[in-house]
C-alpha cells in the first residue's frame, strides 16, 4: 500500500509484527534484525580477535565518497559465534551482545558497510524519504522547513513527539539548518555534488502505544547530480529503495511561466540563474539510474510531486483563472488534525495536476508514465519571497507537512 492510499482510517488497527526489516540508511542494504552485526565494547592487545584494526567494509564504504580512512577500530562480533543465552534482545529485536569477557556491545552495525545502525532500527518502520528535484528548487530550504514544522506543528496535530535520533543530528540540524534559516533569516547555501550528504534521521512516536512509531530518514540530494547519471549512480542509492519521494518542482523552471513571474518580481541578484534544468531531465535521469529496469518501467514508489515557492504565483492570479485564480487552495495554508483532511487533499492535488499538466505538459506526461503512484501538491517554505538571499519578515510555512500526511494514518 502506497502512502497516498493510506488516507482513511482503517476499521481496525492491523497488527503489529514482531520486527521490521532493516533498510541501513548510509548503503541501503535490505536485512532483517538476526543479520546485524556488533562492534566491541573494547580492545585487548593479547586476544588478536579484539586487537584494534582497520574496519575493510566500513572504508570501503568512506573511500566511495572520498572520506578519510578510520584506523584502529574494535573488533567485529558476529551473534552466531555467541551463545543464545548472550544475546540481548528487547520488543523481539536482537539489540545486544556478551562477548567472550563478559563486556556488553550494543553498537549494531550493518553486515553490509559496518556504519551503525539507528537504535530503533528493527524495532519501528524503516521509512526512507528522498527530497528530489534540479538545482535552485530549494530542497534544502524546504527540508528544513519541513522538519522544523513536523516538530514544532505537526506531531502535536497527530498527538506525537518528533524528534531526532540522537544529539548529534539534532545539533548538525539546529546550527547547519535550523537556527540559519528560522533565526538570522538567512538562505541556505545549494547542496554541492562534492559534498557527501548525511542522512538526518527523527523518530515520530504516537503517545498512543497501539501505533507503532516511525523512523524518518530525510536526504537532500545535490541537484546538479539528479541529471548526472554518474553521480546519481553513486549517491543516489537510497532513491530506489525510498519509502516514499518528495519530488520538488520549482515554478521558475517551467518556461511558460517564468517570465510572467519575472515581470512582477524583476531581475533581483541572486534571485535567477540563467539556466534552469526541467523537471522533466531530472525524471529520465532517474528512468536511466534505476527505473528503467523496474517491472514495465515504471517505479511503484509513492510520489509527491510539490510544487514549490508557492507564494510566487501570486503574481499569476486572475479572476479568469488563466493560471490560478485569487481564491485558489494554493494560497491557503491547511491545518490538518489526527488525519488527512481527504477533501482539502483532492482539491490540492487536483489544481496542482491541472496547472502543472497546462503549462508543463511534457513534464506532467512523463510522471504518468514512469511513475504508478503520485499525488501533487504545492508549498511555500518560507511564506514570502526572500530579496537578495536574506528574508524580509518572520518564515511562515504553507502547507510543507502536507505531502508528508499519509505517513501519519494510523
Amino acid at each position: 500500500m502506497g502512502i497516498f492510499d493510506m488516507f482513511k482510517k482503517k476499521p481496525e488497527p492491523e497488527a503489529r509484527p514482531l520486527f521490521y526489516d532493516i533498510v541501513c540508511p548510509y548503503c541501503f542494504s535490505k536485512f532483517t534484525p538476526e543479520e546485524v552485526v556488533f562492534r566491541a565494547a573494547h580492545h585487548r592487545e593479547d586476544d588478536e580477535d579484539y586487537a584494534l584494526g582497520e574496519d575493510d567494509l566500513l572504508n570501503r564504504y568512506r573511500e566511495r565518497f572520498g572520506l578519510d580512512t578510520v584506523h584502529d577500530m574494535e573488533a567485529i562480533l558476529h551473534p552466531q559465534d555467541v551463545p543464545e543465552e548472550y544475546r540481548m534482545y528487547s520488543d523481539h529485536v536482537l539489540v545486544g551482545l556478551n562477548d567472550r569477557y563478559g563486556v556488553l556491545t550494543r553498537r549494531r552495525l550493518c553486515p553490509k558497510c559496518h556504519n551503525e545502525l539507528p537504535v530503533t532500527s528493527g524495532k519501528v518502520p524503516s521509512n526512507i524519504i528522498s527530497i528530489i528535484g534540479a538545482s535552485q528548487v530549494g530542497k534544502s530550504v524546504y527540508m528544513t522547513s519541513l522538519i522544523h514544522t513536523l516538530q514544532n506543528t505537526t506531531a502535536d496535530h497527530f498527538n506525537a513527539a518528533c524528534m531526532p535520533l540522537n544529539a548529534e543530528i539534532s545539533r548538525k540540524f539546529r546550527t547547519g539548518y535550523e537556527e540559519p534559516l528560522f533565526e538570522r533569516g538567512d538562505l541556505l547555501a545549494s547542496t554541492q555534488k562534492e559534498k557527501m550528504q548525511e542522512p538526518f534521521i527523527f523518530q515520530f512516536v504516537f503517545k498512543d502505544e497501539s501505533k507503532p512509531p516511525l523512523t524518518l530518514v530525510f536526504f537532500d540530494v545535490a541537484g546538479e547530480g539528479m541529471v548526472d547519471e554518474d553521480y546519481l549512480g553513486l549517491h543516489g542509492q537510497h532513491i530506489k529503495n525510498s519509502a516514499g519521494i518528495l519530488f520538488m518542482v520549482d515554478p521558475l523552471q517551467i518556461r511558460s511561466i517564468r517570465d510572467k513571474i519575472r515581470i512582477q518580481f524583476g531581475d533581483k541578484q541572486g534571485q535567477w540563474v540563467s539556466q534552469y534544468d526541467e523537471p522533466r531531465d531530472v525524471v529520465l535521469t532517474m528512468f536511466g539510474d534505476f527505473i528503467a529496469y523496474e517491472e514495465k518501467g515504471k517505479t511503484d514508489i509513492p510520489t509527491a510531486i510539490v510544487l514549490t515557492k508557492s507564494d510566487m504565483l501570486h503574481s499569476l492570479k486572475d479572476e479568469e483563472g488563466e493560471y490560478v485564480k485569487p481564491n485558489s487552495n494554493i494560497f491557503n495554508n491547511m491545518v490538518h488534525r489526527k488525519y488527512l483532511n481527504l477533501t482539502e487533499f483532492e482539491n490540492i492535488d487536483g489544481e496542482i495536476r491541472r496547472f502543472i499538466e497546462k503549462v508543463d505538459r511534457p513534464f506532467k506526461g512523463t510522471m504518468d508514465v514512469y511513475f504508478s503512484d503520485t499525488a501533487y501538491f504545492a508549498v511555500s517554505a518560507l511564506g514570502s519571497n526572500p530579496v537578495d538571499q536574506k528574508l524580509q519578515g518572520v518564515v511562515s510555512p504553507i502547507r510543507v507537512d502536507e505531502p508528508l500526511y499519509g505517513y501519519f494514518i494510523s
